[in-house]
């Protein structure tokens, strides 16, 4: 694809001219970081919301468009960062003016919208990237290629109750971090889901389960809740002579490997007796380091570096469509459940 009326500056680095739309809480968030990575030029964000709009001006001294469409013509590329529902309406006018766009997850509200924005991006010839943060987690990033083949999963993500983002259900509001992360790390096909959940504090679910069954024989059991009493952000996958527990929250990880090598001195090893005669394993510990990174700047970056370099997106439509049709399969069964129909 070729890059088109970009600005370079004296070193000849290609700059391209971005604008976030929305200016909440999330949105402020991103025109903090974007001010400040090399490669972009913040040109100024659309909010139709006077009290977002104030703050973004007061805090952060950026510019405020009168409408979408006037902030889309002014840049290359558009950071929708809008409330779910408005997602679907503001990447498709920015993709039909050809502009780049780095989206909010859940990508769209419904999975139609997602399959319409995966055709428009692909004839307009526009880069589109999903922004699962949680894939850019440092805790994450330190054993994803470790995960070979994980046959049971089990994730755990709690939070206390807060109504910024009840407006949607548990299931799109964090499950469905943990269902792009699992749906990356499973080479197979979706084959069963099953799932169970209610709407406590608001009118959507707050809490939910949903055990998602693939083709491999793979399990992923996943709890959701934002009525805890105690934050926790935990995956734990085992697969085959390895366990490992990734703490999102706490940027931890640890591995326990099975080994048929001895203990040494580098390599310490408890001894296990497996109970075949003749038979000794060695369990191994390991905390690989966990880098500082911050996420959220971490994926604007990468998705300046796939316009410049013209490559995939880390987090691509399809991803962002895959995590949403699962998300909204749960979802389905949930209601199903609610209403008392046999599935």
């Amino acid at each position: 694809m070729g890059i088109c009326n970009f600005e370079r500056n004296r070193t000849e680095q290609i700059m391209l001219k971005i604008g976030v739309l929305g200016a909440g809480h999330l949105g402020r968030i991103h025109l903090k970081l974007l001010k400040g990575i090399e490669g972009y030029e913040l040109v100024g964000f659309y909010d139709p919301d006077d009290t977002n709009a104030n703050k973004a001006i007061t805090e952060l001294g950026v510019t405020r468009f009168a409408t979408a469409e006037d902030l889309i013509d002014a840049v290359d590329v558009v950071d929708v960062v809008t409330p779910t529902l408005a997602h679907f309406e503001s990447a498709v006018k920015a993709i039909k003016r050809s502009k780049h766009v780095f989206i909010e997850k859940p990508v769209t509200a419904t999975a139609e919208e997602a399959r319409n924005l995966i055709n428009l991006a692909n004839e307009a010839d526009v880069k589109v990237m999903v922004g699962h943060v949680e894939r850019f987690n440092p805790a994450y990033l330190a054993v994803k290629d470790r995960t070979v083949n994980p046959m049971f999963i089990e994730a755990h993500r709690l939070a206390q109750f807060n109504p910024r983002g009840t407006d949607v259900s548990v299931i799109l509001d964090l499950m469905i971090h943990d269902i792009d992360i699992i749906l990356s790390m499973v080479k197979a096909n979706v084959k069963r889901i099953s799932a169970s959940g209610v709407a406590v504090l608001s009118r959507n679910p707050d809490i939910a389960n949903a055990r998602i069954e693939f083709d491999n024989g793979c399990v992923a059991n996943i709890t959701a809740s934002r009525i805890s009493m105690k934050q926790m952000r935990k995956i734990r996958l085992f697969q085959p002579n390895n366990y490992l527990s990734i703490d999102l929250l706490e940027k931890k990880t640890e591995i326990f490997s099975l080994s048929d090598e001895p203990p040494t001195d580098e390599s310490p090893a408890l001894e296990l007796e497996t109970g075949n005669a003749g038979e000794t394993k060695y369990i191994r510990y390991e905390e690989p380091a966990v880098g500082e990174v911050n996420a959220i700047k971490m994926e604007l970056e990468l998705f300046r570096d796939a316009i410049v370099n013209d490559t995939e997106p880390p987090v691509t439509l399809t991803d962002g469509y895959n995590a949403l049709d699962v998300a909204l399969q749960v979802m389905r069964k949930i209601e199903k459940n609610s209403l008392g129909i046999v599935q």
